[in-house]
């Protein structure tokens, strides 16, 4: 047996490998070092964080079982050895998977969320089958741990029948941005709020993030390159919200333009700066005593962060004192290795003025209740434009009271009043306190009304509102029973290019609730989305397979969706689509055939075996297992009489 120290996330795990064969005592004492590594984990992913503690938590149950094994030191058959081994490497498989999801990319396991939940059910399965038959009475062991033990493993059993069901709108959110969304108003609210469900928030979890981003991009080197491209995509678009700006998503060390100038030399390290890595050229000192470049640390603040970037304390003032010690010694390095630092032009934030903006809001919120109709049309614009800018100022628009007399206007005569209200409060819904108040304040009807009447832009920025409103449970329920829903069906049928992406991704969000999907599909929701999968030049068609998707699991959408002719338009996605295509498209037709086998025959006759059988080779991860899973029913249809 050999053992190996490895450093994990500055932790050193002991970790043995056995080779072929070994005595007991070698293989408990490997059970009992692994267990103990598990234990150091601590750092678990959202998406999979209670699935990680679950496991850890069923993995601690053996810990008895193992110590009472090695108290015993009871001499054991070939058999009973086989059954500790393969034990082992059970633990081993948990051991990694846990490891994956505690060091691994927030976003990459996000992205393939179904693929790491079927890691967890080939655990179970295989910590199942090696405690399956252990032979207990010859190991000597207790009838009390082998009840517990054997408590263990019926939970494994139930725990391997499990099929939850992944974050839908986690999924549509990043599905929306890697269509590249950009003109869309609610792009910059989707990134916040998956920079909130990813905890990709703070200087310290991005830059954990770009380094786990690194790693996977040296690991798979080619495999799998689309995904790894949109996981590189997604983390620099969430950087640039947060004031990382950076050339790209992945700059780290080893790319600083600085460094690649200074090739002969190595930068001392307390010369760069933590937020991006280069040397400073005019270093400043937060609250907590960490030096920053002026700019970096400026962006920062204005990002609506009042923490200290390394250290994660909360400031106690926003004071920025220079360096100058500092600064002169960088200099005389500078000078001592013929390096010339860049020159920067000073940056300017909105703090030197955040006094002065704090009037001009309360003397736009003042201006909206104003008799004028030019006073008011010029006032919204101009908090159209402010809540649109920053976080900060979203905050502040709504301490000063703004959504109250927003929502008034929203029953304004004038058609681009009505426009730019309604864009205001789309942009403040960013915020998630935001959400709750426009609601409370009874926004929701008045934004269904534009919905229905207003000018172009209003209605697609009415659907966005929707969209981003209902991110909360509540606020689906609301729009559900205030017949928001019809107008949204109609903007998908009749709307411009970005009024039906606004009103797809707005239907999506409501179809999240089982009631709502009832009202779209009574609604008419199914005629538009088969349009919007026949017009190509819409690129939607993703878009549309991810609401069918919602409404093939709802009885009426079954009768609905489940016609020969969609059957047909399927098989034709699956043949000639998108690798992302073929995936939503396999993933529908599934859902449809677990519930009609007839639909299953259908598309075998318009041929679509041999392009599943190609999808399950070398489709998208989470197209391979929709396809063998698709191919597996089709098997049992076959041969149904």
């Amino acid at each position: 047996m050999d053992s190996r120290m490895v450093m994990e996330g500055g932790n050193n795990v002991l970790v043995s490998v056995s080779s072929s064969g070994g005595d007991e005592s070698d293989v408990v004492k490997e059970l009992m070092e692994v267990i103990e590594s598990v234990g150091l984990y601590s750092g678990y992913r959202k998406t999979q964080r209670k699935d990680c503690l679950s496991l850890v938590r069923r993995l601690k149950l053996l810990v008895p079982f193992l110590e009472e094994l090695r108290e015993l030191g009871t001499s054991v058959s070939g058999e009973a050895l086989n059954c500790l081994d393969n034990l082992r490497k059970a633990l081993v498989s948990a051991m990694k998977l846990l490891k994956h999801c505690n060091y691994g990319s927030k976003i990459y396991l996000a992205l393939e969320s179904e693929a790491v939940m079927s890691r967890f059910l080939g655990v179970y399965d295989k910590l199942h089958q090696a405690l399956d038959g252990m032979p207990y009475d010859e190991l000597g062991i207790s009838v009390e741990v082998k009840e517990q033990v054997e408590l263990m493993r019926m939970q494994l059993k139930r725990a391997k029948k499990r099929t939850d069901t992944i974050d839908m709108e986690l999924a549509m959110d990043m599905m929306v941005v890697f269509s590249n969304m950009n003109d869309t108003n609610a792009d910059r609210a989707i990134l916040e709020r998956l920079a909130i469900k990813l905890e990709l928030r703070t200087f310290t979890d991005l830059n954990q993030e770009t380094l786990a981003v690194q790693k996977l991009v040296k690991k798979r080197a080619g495999h799998n390159a689309e995904n790894i491209q949109q996981v590189v995509d997604l983390l620099g678009k969430i950087k640039q919200i947060s004031g990382l700006e950076e050339t790209t998503a992945l700059d780290g060390p080893v790319s600083s333009k600085i460094l690649q100038r200074c090739q002969s030399s190595l930068v001392p390290h307390e010369f760069l700066c933590p937020i991006t890595l280069e040397i400073m050229t005019d270093p400043v000192i937060v609250s907590t005593g960490q030096t920053y470049e002026r700019e970096s640390i400026q962006k920062w603040l204005d990002s609506n962060h009042r923490t200290c970037p390394k250290t994660g304390q909360i400031l106690l003032h926003l004071s920025l004192a220079p360096n100058v010690a500092l600064k002169n010694l960088i200099q005389q390095w500078c000078e001592k290795n013929n390096l010339e630092l860049p020159k920067k032009d000073p940056y300017i934030g909105p703090d030197g003025s955040s006094t002065e903006l704090i009037k001009e809001i309360s003397f736009l919120v003042e201006n909206l209740s104003s008799c004028q109709l030019d006073v008011q049309r010029e006032a919204v614009l101009k908090i159209r434009m402010l809540s649109k800018e920053s976080p900060d100022n979203r905050i502040l628009i709504a301490n000063s009271g703004g959504i109250p007399p927003l929502v008034q206007l929203l029953y304004h005569p004038n058609s681009k009043v009505q426009e730019h209200t309604v864009t205001a409060l789309l942009n403040l819904s960013i915020d998630e306190a935001n959400k709750r108040l426009i609601a409370r304040e009874g926004a929701v009807p008045a934004i269904i009304q534009i919905l229905q009447n207003g000018t172009d832009e209003a209605r697609e920025n009415s659907a966005a509102a929707l969209f981003s409103l209902c991110t909360l449970d509540d606020n689906k329920v609301l729009v559900g029973t205030l017949n928001g829903i019809p107008p949204l069906v109609e903007l998908l049928q009749h709307g411009t290019i970005r009024g039906k992406k606004d009103a797809a991704t707005a239907l999506f969000n409501l179809s999240l609730n089982q009631a709502n999907k009832s009202r779209a599909i009574q609604a008419g929701i199914i005629p538009p989305l088969l349009q919007v999968l026949e017009d190509k030049n819409l690129g939607m068609i993703d878009e549309a397979l991810s609401i069918l998707l919602l409404l093939a699991s709802h009885p009426e959408g079954q009768n609905e969706i489940g016609k020969l002719s969609f059957v047909e338009t399927l098989v034709e996605i699956i043949r000639h689509g998108t690798p992302k295509n073929k995936e939503c498209a396999t993933s529908v037709l599934l859902e449809l055939g677990l519930n009609n086998s007839s639909l299953v025959l259908a598309a075998l006759q318009y041929g679509v075996y041999e392009h599943l059988v190609e999808i399950a080779r070398n489709g998208t991860n989470r197209a391979q297992r929709k396809a063998n899973s698709l191919l597996n029913h089709m098997s049992k249809c076959e041969h149904l009489p």
